[in-house]
This record gives C-alpha cells, structure tokens and sequence, in this order.
C-alpha cells in the first residue's frame, strides 16, 4: 500500500473543496485523479452506487478504472448519471465499457438489505465491485462512502459522481445495470410498475402497495413494510 498523508488518503483536492459543483455547467474532470497521479498512483478506480432510497430491489455499486489520457468525442457528455436521461445513460453505457481499463459490478439483494442494514449493505456491494475488478486499483475515488476495510489508499468525495470522471463513469454503469434488473422484475413481478418507477416510493408505487402487498423484492426493513409505519401516513 502507498504510504500517503492522511489528507491524500480521505480528503478531495483543495481546489474542489473551494469550488463545489453548481448548474448544469458544471461537468466532471480528471482532476481528483491527476492529484492521485501526482502521489504514485497509475490505476484509479472510480466508484459509486445506486439504489440506496428504494423500497425495492438491490443497491447496486461500480467500479471504473479509466486510462487517465482518455480523450474522446463523448467524454464532456459524462455527468452524475441523476443528471442524465435514460436513452442518454444507455448511450454512454457501451462506449465508457469500450473505453475502460477494467470494471466490476457488485450488488445486494433486498434480502441482504433486511439482514445488514442499507448502509452495510452499500458498501458491501461497493467492496465486491472493487473485488470484481480483473485489474488491481492503485487507489480509489469514492463517492460519499469511506471504505475503511478496503486497504487501498482512498478519497471520500461528497458529490464525487459531479467531481470525478471516473466516479460519474461508474454512476452511470451502476445506474443502468440497475434499472434494466428492474425492468425484468416488473415481469417476474406485474402490478407494480417496477419497469417505470424503478422500485422508488412513487404514489403509483405505494397505491399498488397497498393493494398487492410487498412481493419478494420489498425491502421489508423499509417503512411502509415496517410494523410500527401506517402506509395511510406515509
């Protein structure tokens, strides 16, 4: 393991701790990982997930390791996949893949969710991601999340998928490998609208809810489904 400073280990740039991401202007760099560059590190690996909010389904995590010189017609399309459209995500999915050193996937099921917890559950997804890398990271970019049992030099970026290209890369693949699980739920499951809303407390959503009851895929320990919740208050 690189020997770093702590403040190289777990704080972003001091450039960007100056300058916090605002409008539609704003698009992801390099920056974070040319700092890490200017450490000793060669492969970076961006991470992020989705899927934290939803009352169904998985929490789902990426890991992108980018070539830092990447320099493509498509790039200055890259954002946090939130500020995205759909066809636009699935668009850019094919190219970062193409274009990518490496990437892993890690998810946790709604089961796992009930068991550990969404916030154990987020990183434990993110730790298979890095896992499922076929190439080592020299270093991590990660988005919010510290991952404190990984024994990797890391930064903790809030809005790390607004900073770094590498994490807004990841965002996106998470995001989209994600919503097309989602989509074949809503056949294995009808009635719920999974396809459109994506497992999130949309109205449609909770109505259904109401009438169907939770299927398999619910996360149980989420309100409505806990005990003590009235779904008339939600």
């Amino acid at each position: 393991m690189l020997d770093f400073p702590k403040a190289h280990i777990f704080a972003p740039t001091a450039e960007k701790m100056k300058t916090k991401p605002s409008g539609s202007n704003h698009r992801p760099s390099f920056a974070e990982e040319q700092a890490l560059v200017k450490c000793g590190c060669r492969l970076i690996a961006g991470i992020d997930e989705v899927g934290r909010g939803p009352l169904a389904g998985p929490v789902m995590a990426a890991a992108v390791i980018l070539p830092l010189g990447l320099d493509t017609e498509w790039l200055h399309l890259i954002n946090d996949s939130k500020q995205l459209t759909a066809e636009t995500r699935e668009q850019l999915l094919p190219l970062i893949l193409e274009s990518a050193i490496a990437v892993g996937i890690g998810e946790m099921s709604s089961e796992a969710i009930d068991e550990y917890g969404i916030v154990r559950a987020t990183k434990m997804a993110m730790k298979k991601a890095i896992a499922n890398l076929d190439t080592k990271p020299d270093a991590l970019l990660i988005d919010f999340v510290r991952l404190t049992e990984v024994n990797l030099p890391q930064r903790c970026i809030p809005k790390g998928d607004c900073i770094s290209l590498s994490i807004a890369c990841a965002s996106i693949i998470a995001k989209v490998t994600r919503d097309r699980l989602m989509v074949e739920f809503d056949k294995t499951y009808p009635g719920y609208g999974f396809a459109e809303h994506k497992g999130y407390a949309t109205k449609e959503h909770l109505e259904s809810i109401g009438r169907l009851g939770a299927c398999p895929i619910h996360r149980m320990c989420f309100s409505p489904f806990r005990p003590e919740m009235d779904l008339g208050k939600i």
